[in-house]
């Protein structure tokens, strides 16, 4: 963070300097990369009043440059308030970075859902059993048909002769056998 002190019509004591470099350190509290912070002390003589004016020029990666121009009687209370103001500015650029990585309500919808599909397919579990294919090897059509009929099954998955997955099954009329 590159920092440049300037006094326009005031003298810098090193006092002064170092009060305005205490407080620009607190601005790296926020973790926002600062590439460069002016702080521009000017002085002023309207109606006869001396005003002194103080201004932070923030100029801050992927955010606008910040400006806080603040004027008092007293140096020191100028400065401080000018603090305050850019602090709180720097907090609300934090928050909304932070707030970008909260969970979203539409997340926690989906999640639930999820978690809902999940409880159902548990409660299938228990009705859906699996079962292993007896045997790999390739067997003829009229072997496989034998094999249905000797077990009194529905349905036979098998590999035929050219190696092809076949399904035969019983027709609902329980006489006639299709062959896909």
């Amino acid at each position: 963070m590159n920092t440049s002190i300037v006094g326009r019509h005031i003298t810098l004591t090193d006092d002064l300097k170092a009060h305005i470099e205490s407080t620009i350190e607190t601005f790296k509290k926020y973790n926002l990369d600062i590439i460069s912070v002016n702080a521009i002390l000017s002085q002023e003589h309207k109606h006869g009043k001396k005003v002194v004016s103080f201004e932070y020029v923030l100029n801050i990666a992927n955010i606008d440059t910040v400006v806080v121009k603040q004027k008092d009687k007293d140096l020191h209370n100028a400065i401080d308030i000018a603090t305050d103001r850019v602090c709180k500015i720097l907090r609300r650029h934090s928050d909304k970075i932070k707030a970008h990585d909260a969970t979203k309500l539409t997340e926690v919808a989906i999640q639930e859902e999820e978690d809902s599909i999940a409880k159902e397919l548990e409660l299938l579990d228990e009705e859906i059993l699996p079962i292993k294919l007896q045997s790999y090897k390739p067997i003829a059509i009229e072997e496989a048909l034998n094999e249905l009929k000797a077990d009194g099954g529905v349905f036979k998955v098998f590999y035929d002769l050219d190696d092809n997955l076949r399904v035969l099954y019983k027709m609902k009329d329980g006489v006639h056998y299709g062959l896909y």
